[in-house]
């Protein structure tokens, strides 16, 4: 029987986006439900437990200031070791940091990937936290969090907060155990109802961490988590049915970084051999503990699993388009196509074992989903600034992807960014590359953008595409973009101010380098703006006017009688 404690604690997400882990909005990291859950073991309520992200913060709602006042132990969650570019969230900066900890007067903790280091932005190093971060008589978790906060409590002690949690600087570092995780996971699962987006966040279920792979490569953080230890399978699906049962209903497995790796076997090879028969009890058990999810997907995948164990890979991929929902997305850690660069920071595959493996992907996922997109499609993740980087290895990389898309192959992304260095890797503090060539990577990454992102886009989601279940969440200059919610969502701009956190279906009608453009599916004509109207697909300035001008229209015959194109319209619009 649990123990009552009278305490609170506040937990603050200042949101972390780790190589196997996001957890910015619309994202939830396991970070905060494990604390939670490590919490309540050590007897809190979940009333006494808080949680707040940094922009809820930031917006300063009635009580959420005097909360890191009176709150006995307050703890940040932060670290951003592959920073990217965010719809309507922004990362804890460290004079964020710094504010919170000098109004807050209980015990301080903070923890999770800032731990490695801190850097603004890709191409400069990350500097040891020590000595950029004024910590005002906190602590600094230098291993997991969640364990050092449970540590915390005094085991067998009753009373007052005071005499129950011991001296921060008393307490060991370590790292959690999966055993520990598979009864916190659960625990912690109620914290989704004090998320921000709640009920529409994209909960993040890890499988393992630690990488698989006996050398590894020279920039990544990943390696610092030891070698892979994977949760139980009954573990995860448990977890996914607590989240489930607290109104969770969108889920990506995404917390490892090689999914097709997980409870997998070492046979001699560069990585692990896949159990498809694990990732089959996974899958069907998260499906049988949350009937009624809206999303399920995945992040990332090894390329050289797939080329090394090709026919295991298959029978992964299709236990994943079995059970998983449309749009998802097997994220590719490529890095480099110049065999260099590749063999000097020990990189996973060459650019020949990549494409096997998109094309492997490509004929069992490109196939149309319910959502309107392909059912899986690989994306492809680059890094510049790597050792032995030359101007050779810009182009290199470029034709690369031009041959992808010469192929006829699809790729849903392609994220091209900068090397960010820690300490302690291989990498740290031979990054001038990053520096030498940020001009050269400013004007490469403009050329794929424009020449392969663009025409690459027009494929994924040709125009007249139908995208179900676009959430709205930004709205600017008369502009509502919106997203699916998902394993890298597309951006959709609607000419239009459409309310905030509701779902349309949405025609895609034009495309950018990196976004669409959409309008409401069906379009109601007559009430529709003229801007809106001008956008239906495949009509031209003067055919949208005589549109707009033949409003209001009766019926359908009417419509097709009066508009020319009227007949190939129709299956976009509602009159």
């Amino acid at each position: 029987m649990e123990t009552r404690i009278d305490m609170k604690a506040l937990i603050i997400d200042g949101y972390v986006d780790e190589p196997a882990c996001l957890g910015v909005p619309p994202y939830l990291s396991p970070y905060p439900r494990y604390i939670a859950g490590a919490l309540r073991e050590r007897g809190l309520s979940e009333m006494e437990i808080h949680y707040l992200t940094i922009d809820t913060l930031r917006e300063n709602p009635p009580g959420a200031g005097e909360l890191t006042g009176k709150a006995d132990l307050v703890i940040i969650i932060a670290g951003t070791t592959v920073p990217g570019k965010y719809l309507r969230a922004s990362p804890i900066t460290l004079g964020e940091i710094e504010t919170i900890f000098r109004t807050a007067h209980g015990v301080k903790v903070i923890g999770g990937p800032i731990r490695l280091g801190f850097s603004g932005e890709g191409g400069r190093a990350a500097k040891g936290t020590e000595s950029r971060i004024h910590l005002s008589g906190a602590v600094l978790a230098r291993m997991d969090l969640e364990a050092f906060v449970y540590d915390l409590f005094k085991d067998g002690v009753t009373g007052s907060s005071a005499v129950r949690l011991r001296n921060p600087e008393a307490v060991d570092h370590r790292f959690r155990t999966t055993a520990e995780i598979g009864r916190w996971g659960s625990r912690g699962a109620f914290l989704i109802r004090q998320h921000s987006d709640y009920p529409y966040c994209m909960c993040e279920l890890e499988t393992y961490r630690g990488c698989g792979r006996h050398v590894h490569c020279s920039f990544c953080t990943e390696p610092f988590y030891g070698a892979s230890e994977y949760r139980p399978i009954d573990d995860v699906i448990s977890e996914a049915s607590a989240l489930y049962s607290h109104g969770a209903r969108y889920f990506r497995i995404g917390r490892q970084p090689d999914l097709f790796s997980y409870h997998g076997k070492d046979a001699g090879g560069p990585v692990p051999k896949p159990d498809p028969v694990a990732i089959e009890r996974l899958y069907r058990g998260i499906r049988n503990s949350a009937p009624e999810l809206s999303v399920l997907h995945m992040d990332n995948a090894n390329p050289i699993t797939l080329a090394t164990y090709p026919e295991e890979s298959e029978q992964v991929l299709k236990t994943i388009i079995k059970y998983h929902t449309a749009g998802d997305v097997a994220a590719f850690g490529m890095e480099s196509a110049d065999r260099a660069v590749i063999e000097a920071n020990s990189l996973k595959a060459t650019s020949e074992e990549v494409f096997e493996a998109i094309k492997l992907v490509n004929r069992l996922g490109a196939v149309r989903g319910a959502n309107g997109l392909p059912e899986i499609l690989p994306g492809i993740n680059f890094v510049h600034g790597l050792m032995g980087e030359s101007k050779k290895t810009f182009q290199l990389n470029y034709n690369f992807l031009n041959e992808v898309l010469d192929s006829g192959l699809l790729l849903r992304r392609i994220n091209i960014r900068q090397v960010m260095a820690f300490p302690g890797t291989p990498m740290y503090g031979k990054d001038e590359a990053a520096r030498k060539h940020k001009k050269i990577f400013l004007d490469y990454k403009e050329r794929v953008r424009k020449n392969i992102d663009l025409p690459m886009l027009r494929r994924v989601v040709p125009e007249g595409t139908v995208l179900r279940d676009v959430m709205c969440e930004v709205r600017e200059k008369g502009i509502t973009f919106g997203r699916q919610l998902g394993s890298y969502p597309l951006l959709v701009g609607i000419p239009a101010s459409l309310p905030l956190r509701k779902f349309t279906d949405v025609t895609v009608t034009g495309h950018g380098m990196r976004s669409i453009t959409g309008i409401p599916y069906p379009l109601p004509i007559n009430a529709a703006s003229p801007n809106l109207i001008r956008e239906l697909p495949g009509i031209g300035k003067k055919a949208a006017d005589s549109i707009i001008a033949g409003v209001p229209y009766i019926g359908r015959e009417d419509f097709l009688r009066r508009v020319s194109e009227g007949d190939r319209l129709l299956r976009f619009i509602e009159i």
